[in-house]
C-alpha cells in the first residue's frame, strides 16, 4: 500500500486528496497521513507566486520530515488583488519519484466586506469568520462554501486541483 503524506492536518485537505486520488486510481488502496509543516511563506499568501512558493515548501518539507512516503502534497491557498478585487485560489503540488505534478484550482472574487478586512492586515478565514459570523470556517467549508451555501466546499474545491496535479502520474508515459 502506498503512503500519501499530505503537508496539512486540515481535515478539508485531507479529504480533498482522498477524494482525488481515488478517483484518478479507482481500485488501489493508499494510506493517508497528515503533518503539519512550515510554508516558509506569509501565514496568507498575497500572490500566485507566494501561494505556489508555499505550497512547493511545504510539499518539500513534509517529504523531508518522512521520506519513505510515497506521495507528498503541499496545498497552499491564497489571494492576490487584480484591478481592485482579490482573486482567491489555491496550488496543490504532488511529489512522487523525481517528478513534481502542480495544478491551480479555479479562481473567484471576494466580497468588498472581506476584502476591506483582509486590506487591513486580516487572513482570509479570519475574515470570513468576521463578515460571516463563523468560527473556524476554513476547517470547514471556507470562502467558497460561504459563499456558494456549501454548493462548493473547500474539499471539493481543492479536489479538482489534486486531480489535475496527479496528471502526470496518472500518464507517465508523457514528458512532465
Amino acid at each position: 500500500m502506498s503512503l500519501v503524506l499530505v503537508a496539512s492536518k486540515n481535515p478539508v485537505k485531507l479529504d480533498a486528496t482522498k477524494t482525488g486520488f481515488a478517483a484518478m486510481f479507482p481500485g488501489v488502496e493508499f494510506e493517508f497521513r497528515g503533518i503539519s509543516v512550515p510554508s516558509g511563506v506569509s501565514d496568507q499568501p498575497m500572490s500566485r507566486t507566494e501561494t505556489l512558493d508555499g505550497a512547493i515548501n511545504r510539499a518539500k518539507n513534509a517529504a523531508a520530515e518522512m521520506p519513505d512516503a510515497d506521495y507528498v502534497l503541499g496545498i497552499e491557498g491564497g489571494i492576490e488583488e487584480v484591478d481592485g478585487r482579490f482573486e482567491v485560489f489555491a496550488w496543490v503540488v504532488v511529489l512522487h519519484d523525481d517528478k513534481m505534478g502542480r495544478a491551480q484550482t479555479g479562481i473567484f472574487y471576494l466580497p468588498d466586506e472581506v476584502a476591506a478586512l483582509i486590506r487591513e492586515g486580516h487572513e482570509l478565514g479570519h475574515a470570513d469568520d468576521i463578515v460571516f459570523g463563523r468560527s473556524n470556517s476554513k476547517q470547514a467549508g471556507g470562502s467558497i462554501g460561504l459563499l456558494t451555501d456549501d454548493a462548493l466546499t473547500r474539499s471539493t474545491y481543492y479536489e479538482q486541483a489534486v486531480i489535475m496535479a496527479l496528471i502526470p502520474f496518472k500518464k507517465p508515459q508523457f514528458t512532465w
